[in-house]
């Protein structure tokens, strides 16, 4: 049920044949998980808490550094040392005091991702390392939660949207990361973002975009980008889309699957 405040707050949307007052409460019913409260995941966050998502968890384990703030629009100046959890719950409170959000100071790692996955509805993966996007994407397979997952480089982007546990129109499985990525690249092959930069407006634009599909999912409305990979080009701001397949040979969920559980991970 939404409070006369709610109604006027999120009036924008509920005039909105898509979404109306049904998609709004579903938003209000919704438990979110954030992984990173980076430069990913601070849009995530930002436009996930304006639209009215109840419930929002964000798990990271770093404090707000100067050079974070090119990019992690989420955090302040003021915020320099502080937990990015707490950082972050203190912006989302300002935002919309509807929104209720559960703050994790920890480091995602196998003994804890499937609990933590557990408790929230559908995963949206900003984390800014191999290790945790391939432990996310398979701990979401075995928690059987939808993901949407993205990742930025210096002038590029990607995202997609994971459904593993369900069947798509050509009745087989749902791709999943690993049918995109089977393994991730040999450790120190990628530099980091400290190594190689980033063009700060672009964690913007890629992570807006994921809150859009998120809400999307949410709600229930348009195509989703399962089994579709959305490449964003900054250089020259072209978009492009690539269809991927659900693969046989995958390690997760293939014919023949070699990964049974996150203890590789571990």
């Amino acid at each position: 049920m939404l409070t006369t405040d709610e109604l006027e707050r999120y009036a924008r949307h509920i005039v909105l044949h898509e979404v109306g007052g049904p998609g709004q409460a579903a938003l209000k019913k919704a438990r979110v998980l954030v992984v990173g409260a980076g430069g990913l995941g601070a849009p995530v966050l930002l436009y996930l808490a304006a639209a009215g998502v109840g419930t929002i968890g964000i798990v990271d384990d770093d404090a707000v550094s100067l050079s974070n703030l090119q990019r992690q629009v989420i955090h302040s100046t003021t915020d320099v040392g502080t937990p990015k959890v707490e950082s972050a719950a203190g912006l989302i409170a300002r935002l919309n005091p509807h929104v209720a959000v559960e703050m994790h100071a920890v480091r995602l790692v196998a003994a804890n991702a499937l609990d933590l996955i557990g408790r929230y509805d559908i995963i949206a993966d900003g984390s800014d390392n191999f290790a945790t996007r391939y432990l996310v994407s398979d701990a979401c397979y075995f928690a059987n939660r939808p993901l949407v997952t993205a990742a930025v480089g210096t002038f590029d982007g990607s995202l997609t949207t994971i459904r593993a546990r369900e069947t798509g129109r050509d009745g087989h499985p749902n791709p999943t990361y690993r049918c995109l990525f089977p393994e991730p690249p040999p450790i120190g092959s990628v530099p980091a973002c400290a190594e190689a930069g980033i063009l700060g407006a672009l964690p913007g634009i890629v992570g807006s975009l994921m809150a859009l599909e998120v809400i999307r999912e949410i709600v229930g409305f348009g195509e989703g980008l399962v089994g579709r990979l959305l490449l964003i080009d900054a250089r020259s701001l072209r978009f492009e889309m690539l269809q991927y397949q659900w693969d046989p040979d995958n390690p997760l969920s293939g014919e023949r699957p070699t990964i049974p559980d996150l203890s590789v991970h571990a």
